[in-house]
């Protein structure tokens, strides 16, 4: 896919994606999907407005009508899409910084579109093969109310089913919240207190200026968490991305849980023998080794929630069991709730694993092992293809197990080390992985020393 990305359409706003860009994605969307209406939803981004109101009128344009959800978290939007069975398309840049902003397309599950949908649009886009509707028929405008406190309503109703609601309230939880100024804010302090928990919280005002931190909740960004949880004394902290599809933890302690750690203490809790676990290639061992333990298998895609889904529709479609699935990030997908990242749901199945011990004690038995990344930017196709080659040339000469499923990830056996382009960022990112740190760092230096090498001389 040349439009599409691993996660939608991003790019700066006003430069990469423009009002007039975001008409005619939604106008190509309206015509291959033919549906009669398209819900639409939004971050907090102060340009999240602007290409609503322009994705409205593509979709308009093709005689969509148009449900307009408001600043409405991604998780939520799909549960919209599922109840109403009409298709949504979100407007988000997810974990990226403020001057992003981005397309996302969802179908009437409430699933994300498959890769063969998409290239379908893409196709129609770049064809312009739009199909416009006559002043008579253009699509009417609705404002929705109440689209996120029915998406909290459904998550309670869920977990009630699945019979931890209870559990979690019992263990009187303290959550620390920092939902990073984004669409979280409107449903995530209001859920976590439904659900039965204190909660405290900093970050919680909508803002898409993003002043307390980056939309990104990885460690480095996290700081004033760390400092909530340690003062409240509170038993869990939980941050989320900019449109709070994705959830990252701090333990009792103040301290960060790798995302790695987390998504192989949820795979422990839920996978058996047979089943079928899915990740990205930039997989931690961690859940190599939950994976092995439980005797089950692991499918490995390129990075990205759009591979990952795709991948789990396959392996559902084989009659196979995919209890989970996800990525180090904080974006997991429990496929029996739905194929979706939620990152409130996320949050809650993991307080229902931190009710019968600390949080501390969850992320270190499946500790061992030291993660590090880099990013290195590049300023256009030239450069990033000369980055790329040097990953190449580095691979070649490498003794180690060479997969190129996205980039290249060269296994040592103790260790392991990608290089890869981002599919949402002008960015070749670079990720290693030992039970050192120092061995880590030392692969990763390696790789980084190479690339830029290679940028610097173009």
């Amino acid at each position: 896919m040349e439009l599409f990305g691993s996660s939608g359409v991003r790019g700066v706003a006003g430069e990469e994606l423009t009002p007039q860009s975001v008409l005619r994605i939604a106008a190509a969307a309206g015509t291959v999907l033919d549906a009669d209406a398209v819900a639409i939803a939004r971050d907090t981004r102060t340009t999240g407005r602007m290409f609503v109101d322009a994705a409205a009128s593509g979709l308009a344009s093709v005689g969509c009508s148009v449900h307009r959800l408001g600043i409405a978290p991604t998780p939520a939007a799909q549960t919209y899409a599922e109840r109403e069975g009409v298709h949504a398309i979100v407007i988000t840049a997810s974990h990226n910084p403020a001057e992003y902003n981005g397309v996302k397309l969802v179908g009437d599950d409430g699933v994300e579109l498959p890769t063969e949908t998409l290239e379908r649009i893409e196709a129609c886009l770049f064809d312009e093969a739009f199909d416009p509707a006559g002043y008579d028929a253009v699509g009417t405008h609705h404002d929705i109310e109440g689209a996120n406190d029915a998406y909290v309503r459904e998550l309670l109703d869920r977990l009630d089913a699945e019979g931890v609601r209870d559990d979690i309230a019992d263990a009187e939880l303290t959550v620390a919240l920092d939902p990073g100024h984004g669409a979280g804010c409107l449903t995530n302090p209001g859920f976590f207190r439904k659900l039965g928990c204190d909660v405290v919280t900093v970050n919680a005002q909508p803002d898409g200026h993003f002043p307390g931190r980056d939309p990104e909740p990885v460690a480095e960004n996290l700081a004033d968490l760390r400092r909530l949880v340690r003062t409240t004394d509170a038993d869990l902290g939980v941050a989320h991305d900019g449109d709070a599809d994705r959830a990252i933890f701090v333990d009792e302690t103040g301290a960060h849980i790798e995302g790695d750690a987390a998504l192989a203490a949820l795979a422990a809790a839920e996978l058996e023998a047979g089943d079928v676990a899915v990740s990205a290639v930039n997989v931690s061992q961690r859940l190599v080794d939950v994976v092995a333990e439980a005797e089950a298998d692991l499918e490995l895609t390129r990075i990205g929630s759009t591979y990952i889904i795709t991948r789990i529709r396959e392996l559902l479609s084989e009659a196979r069991t995919v209890p989970i699935a996800g990525e180090g990030n904080g974006g997991i997908l429990f496929p029996e709730y739905r194929i979706a990242r939620d990152g409130a749901y996320t949050a809650a199945r993991f307080l229902s694993v931190v009710v019968d011990r600390p949080a501390s004690e969850v992320a270190a038995a499946h500790g061992g092992y030291e993660n590090v990344r880099t990013n290195l930017g590049y300023d256009d196709a030239d450069e990033r293809a000369a980055m790329l080659e040097a990953v190449e040339a580095v691979a070649e000469d490498a003794d180690a197990e060479v997969t190129t499923l996205d980039g290249y990830r060269l296994d040592y056996g103790d260790a392991w080390v990608l290089a890869r382009p981002s599919g949402t960022e002008p960015l070749v990112r670079i990720y290693a992985e030992a039970r050192s740190r120092d061995r880590a760092e030392r692969l990763l230096e390696e790789m980084r020393e190479a690339v830029e090498a290679a940028r610097t001389v173009n």
